[in-house]
C-alpha cells in the first residue's frame, strides 16, 4: 500500500533533523549573539567564556572570545536539538511552532538562568533586575524559541 505524500510528511518520514537542528540553533545563535553585542559589548562572548573559566575569562583575548561564542552556538544548537528530539514524540511541537516556539524560548531562559548560569564557574544567580528579566524572556521568546521551531517544522515535520 502506498502513502499520499501529506501522509509522510505527517508521519516525519521525511524528517531532516540535521538540517533542522543546524538551522535553528544557528540562526537563534547569530540573533542573539547579535542582540547581546548590542546590549553589552564585545565582552559579551568573553562574559559566555567565564561560565566555563571563571572571572579570569573576563580579561581574556582573542582566544577567549572565540571560546565564548563557540560555546554559545554549542547552546543554541543543543537547544535546537532538545527541541527537536521532543518533537519526534510530542508532534504538536512541529505542528504548531509559533505558539510552542514562545513559550520553548521561555523555557530555555529559565534553564539558563536557574540551572546553566548558577552551577557555572561564574555562579550567578541574580537578583534580576524588572527590565532584564523582561527583556531576556522576550529575546529567548522571539530570538531562541521561534527560530528553533520555525526549523523543526520546515525541516523536520
Amino acid at each position: 500500500m502506498q502513502m499520499s505524500t501529506d501522509t509522510a510528511v505527517s508521519l516525519g518520514r521525511n524528517a531532516r533533523p540535521v538540517p533542522a537542528i543546524l538551522v535553528g540553533g544557528v540562526v537563534a545563535g547569530i540573533l542573539d549573539a547579535l542582540t547581546a553585542f548590542y546590549l553589552y559589548g564585545w565582552s559579551m562572548a568573553r562574559g559566555i567564556a567565564s561560565g566555563l573559566l571563571g572571572r579570569s575569562a573576563l580579561g581574556g583575548g582573542t582566544p577567549t572570545c572565540i571560546l565564548g561564542l563557540a560555546l554559545h552556538f554549542f547552546i543554541a544548537i543543543s537547544a535546537a536539538a532538545v527541541y527537536y528530539a521532543a518533537s519526534r514524540k510530542l508532534k504538536f511541537l512541529a505542528e504548531s511552532p509559533v505558539v510552542c516556539g514562545l513559550f520553548y524560548g521561555i523555557a530555555v531562559f529559565l534553564v539558563m538562568n536557574l540551572i546553566v548560569l548558577p552551577f557555572s564557574a561564574i555562579h550567578f544567580r541574580g537578583p534580576f533586575q524588572y527590565l532584564g528579566l523582561v527583556r531576556g524572556i522576550l529575546i529567548h521568546m522571539f530570538l531562541i524559541g521561534l527560530p528553533i521551531a520555525l526549523s523543526v517544522r520546515r525541516y523536520a515535520s
